[in-house]
């Protein structure tokens, strides 16, 4: 399991968490949404063991964790194949077995033609693509996302979560998702927390019943859930996953 457990984290006078309890289960996938500035990155970069926590106790699965930035923060003066095998060259994976995984991820990532390419040469959803399968090769134990496709449009968002829910299901493992857009949480998300703060707080949570896999956008479930987000994060009133004020 991935866990914080009674965790406080400050900048200065800034208290960002407060005996904050957060867990995702080892094949789940959840999505956190708030607004801007409430704590969310100070979480996820916990949870990758970028910071040390304050106070408190962060439960990992064994093994490398994969991240995934607002930016793909891939190094210009490397080519798409040796951005992608960054993780794997840390690791220590041998030469022969890099490559493999690296051509598996070129195909995956329908980005064969681009292997050689450097980021300045390729379009924002490609630099995007290519963050994503640095962050896939490393097999990682548990995968963080911040906001990864903002910036990116509907169609080609659309694809590359079609791509991140066909990557867990054929590896299932702990995936916490950061998200403003409400219709990327009701596809993706096993649970959804709705948070506020600073001090980081759970406003409401929410679970849907079916498989993240197997949704559409068109689907009752994901527009009765798209419909009660907009209710909880356009008011101030905090409601159980019952509906009921909370």
């Amino acid at each position: 399991m991935l866990a914080l457990e009674n965790v406080s984290k400050a900048y200065g006078p800034r208290l960002v968490l407060k005996d904050f309890d957060l867990s995702a289960g080892e094949s789940e996938t959840l999505c956190l949404l708030g607004p801007s500035g409430c704590g969310k990155t100070t979480l996820l970069n916990l949870l990758a063991g970028l910071i040390s926590p304050d106070g408190g106790v962060i439960h990992r699965p064994p093994g490398p964790p994969g991240y995934v930035f607002q930016e793909p923060r891939l190094l210009p003066w490397r080519t798409v194949e040796e951005n992608i095998a960054l993780g794997l060259k840390a690791l220590r994976v041998p030469p022969a077995r890099r490559r493999r995984i690296v051509a598996h991820y070129l195909q995956r990532l329908s980005l064969g033609e681009a292997a050689g390419l450097y980021p300045h040469q390729l379009s924002g959803g490609m630099r995007q693509r290519v963050a994503l399968g640095r962050a896939f090769a490393v097999s990682p134990a548990y995968l963080l996302l911040d906001e990864p496709f903002k910036s990116l449009d509907i169609g080609l968002r659309l694809q590359l979560l079609q791509l991140l829910l066909d990557e867990w299901q054929h590896t299932p493992r702990p995936v916490v998702f950061v998200t403003h857009d409400i219709a990327e949480a009701a596809l993706t998300g096993q649970r959804i927390l709705v948070l506020d703060g600073p001090p980081l707080t759970v406003r409401a949570e929410i679970a849907l019943r079916t498989p993240p896999q197997t949704r559409q956008p068109h689907d009752p479930e994901v527009l009765q859930t798209e419909a009660r987000l907009y209710a909880l994060l356009g008011t101030g009133t905090a409601r159980d996953a019952s509906g009921e004020p909370g």
